[in-house]
């Protein structure tokens, strides 16, 4: 079982089944169920160790932000989301005829379009290339391509936990870590065997060993040792060769953070 925090909610995936609930503006909790196909039942690609942490990755990525956005609009009225709607149509230059649950979609369509471009573009240039630029003033770094490595993944690191801070000073973020919080709680109160109740759920950790937060940590001491084998190469090659290990990375990072998984299935193609 996964989950993530949402806006006002949170949304779990399981093997079979996935579901967001969230707390709308007049208190009550909406709730929403779908099918998933994250078993026995799932692609050789999604099963398969080390190339299942790519897909299952990305997948991660587009569900969470996919539910994120539906629950941030959940948090809307039905006039503010008409509205919203009509004023993203006109700005990409659509007409804007038509009923409000179109303008609707077709706004949603946009948005996320746009946040991609917009998200991808701030974490490249500050985890790939701020590092690169900031380590790149120390004098004679350039000698020593191990120390290089290192200092490029500590200050990564570095920027990492200062944005995670300087985010968490935001209401709406800080207000979600709180449901992130409840959310490993939830997941580690079904997992010790126990009903869900909420006095159940608030006796654990709202730390758990396989949040995605920590994931990320993994992949970045991963990415540092990774890099020490091409920190020597010429500038452009270096940052080519970086982008094509960046599945190895995810890859054994997945399986870092499920080894029975991963131990299992190459135990059984070696026998």
């Amino acid at each position: 079982i996964g989950g993530q925090a949402l806006i006002e909610g949170i949304m779990m995936l399981g093997p079979e089944k996935g579901a967001m609930a969230c707390r709308l503006p007049d208190g009550t909790i909406d709730l929403e169920v779908w099918d998933e196909n994250n078993g026995k039942n799932a692609p050789w690609y999604r099963k398969t160790p080390f190339i299942r942490g790519c897909f299952n990755f990305v997948s991660s990525l587009k569900k969470g932000y996919k539910y994120t956005m539906k629950s941030a609009e959940k948090q809307m009225t039905e006039d503010e989301k008409a509205e919203e709607a009509r004023k993203a149509a006109k700005k990409a230059g659509k007409e804007v005829e038509g009923d409000d649950e179109k303008l609707s979609s077709e706004a949603f369509d946009i948005v996320m379009v746009i946040g991609t471009v917009i998200g991808i573009a701030i974490a490249m240039g500050l985890f790939f290339f701020m590092p690169k630029f900031l380590v790149g003033l120390i004098p004679n770094i350039e000698n020593s391509g191990i120390l290089r490595s290192v200092a490029e993944g500590v200050v990564k690191i570095a920027l990492f936990v200062l944005y995670m801070w300087a985010v968490s000073l935001m209401n709406d973020i800080k207000r979600q870590y709180m449901y992130h919080g409840a959310e490993h709680k939830t997941i580690a109160c079904y997992e010790a065997g126990e009903e869900l109740t909420v006095e159940n759920v608030k006796k654990h950790t709202r730390f758990h060993p396989r949040c995605g937060t920590s994931f990320l940590f993994v992949m970045m001491f991963i990415g540092i040792f990774v890099s020490m084998f091409y920190i020597t190469l010429p500038r452009l090659p270096r940052v080519l060769v970086k982008i094509l290990f960046l599945p190895l990375i995810v890859g054994i990072g997945y399986s870092f953070f499920d080894p029975d998984y991963a131990i299992h299935h190459i135990t059984r193609f070696c026998v």
